[in-house]
């Protein structure tokens, strides 16, 4: 067997594509190679996120790419940078890498659920997380992260966030606690957002996830127009009244030039306690049949199950206990696709994550 060069080993690598962006992982700057000797190749795989949802395809074709060669052994460290989202003409929010807006066009549908367990997810898999509840007239957040602590200033523009589950998050359920209704108009409601924004002090984050109010009022309008949103997830569940008002959703956001991530089927279907068969309580495949029709990614069905509400309703979310917690394991298959578009999203137009050395 001829010796390896360095060469030799980066030309294979040439050949490994990553499945999401149909790229080379050496013209992506994906892959460094930290030592060569004796037919023994340590490389550093840099992924541009850690939820990841191809790493183990990545790491077999690379051992099989580098086994053509003759390679005796291939040692990998995977590591993970998340793509900084595109600001446009928009001020950016200081540290946070990407703002991804949760939305539906109907109340209802499992919005704030999906959020708060995508967020939570995304932040056990290893990413650094944030979680700002928009929906201000229906503060639900804290009650599903189970803490009523308030914010505390430390100036009158600087504003440290609370955090549950490894995720900061603010919401005006913590400023407004109770039953006291909050009967605000327009302006006051931009102020509010631009305050959570702007004054809460988020610290470095790879992702946070904005929990918007259901509709097209004027909380999504204020914050598609102010802030750089790298794209938003789309919430319905399968009936024929909660589509016909996510599709005004999806316009809305086409409409005002935000990338749509994907749609969320949620309460898709109900896995029969005693003979195990599905029943489809709401219908079927109508959130894939409208992702097609709008020809954007389907990004995964939830399934209804007591336990996700229970955890909903007790400050408990099921992603917090891991994947392998009883019905969390579609909220983490959601939450990964979610990570792989935003990845895709953000390096259509970016240089690459890390240079071949």
């Amino acid at each position: 067997m001829p010796e390896l060069t360095r060469e030799a080993v980066i030309e294979a690598l040439r050949s490994v594509q990553d499945p999401e962006l149909h790229k080379d992982i050496v013209s992506l700057g994906m892959a460094k190679l930290a030592d060569l000797q004796g037919g023994v190749v340590s490389l550093v795989v840099t992924l541009t996120t850690p939820a990841c949802p191809l790493r183990e395809t990545i790491e077999r074709d690379i051992r099989a790419a580098l086994g053509r060669l003759g390679v005796r052994e291939v040692k990998i460290h995977f590591d993970a940078a998340v793509p900084r989202g595109r600001a446009g003409d928009k001020a950016a929010i200081a540290g946070v890498k990407n703002l991804v807006a949760v939305a539906s066009g109907k109340g209802g549908v499992g919005k704030t659920t999906v959020a708060v367990n995508l967020a939570v997810a995304l932040g056990r898999m290893g990413s650094a997380v944030g979680l700002l509840d928009a929906d201000v007239y229906g503060p639900n957040v804290p009650v599903m992260l189970g803490t009523t602590d308030e914010p505390k200033a430390i100036d009158e523009r600087t504003i440290l966030p609370v955090e549950a589950y490894g995720v900061k998050f603010i919401s005006m359920g913590l400023l407004n606690p109770g039953d006291r209704p909050l009967i605000w108009r327009g302006p006051m409601l931009h102020s509010v957002m631009q305050q959570f924004l702007r004054s809460v002090r988020w610290g470095e984050l790879d992702y946070l996830v904005i929990d918007l109010p259901p509709g097209t009022g004027d909380v999504a309008l204020s914050l598609v127009q102010s802030v750089p949103l790298t794209g938003a997830v789309i919430v319905t569940t399968p009936s024929a009244v909660a589509l016909a008002d996510v599709r005004k959703a999806v316009e809305m956001f086409r409409q005002v030039n935000v990338e749509i991530l994907g749609v969320v089927e949620n309460m898709s279907y109900l896995n029969c306690p005693h003979c195990s068969k599905q029943i489809d309580v709401f219908g079927y495949g109508e959130g894939k049949r409208m992702a097609d029709g709008f020809s954007v990614p389907f990004l995964g069905e939830i399934e209804i199950d007591p336990r996700i509400r229970v955890g909903g309703d007790t400050g408990k979310p099921v992603s917090a206990f891991g994947e392998d917690f009883p019905g969390a394991k579609s909220l983490f298959a959601m939450a990964r696709q979610v990570a792989a578009r935003l990845s895709v999203v953000n390096l259509g137009a970016q240089s690459p994550v890390v240079q071949i050395l």
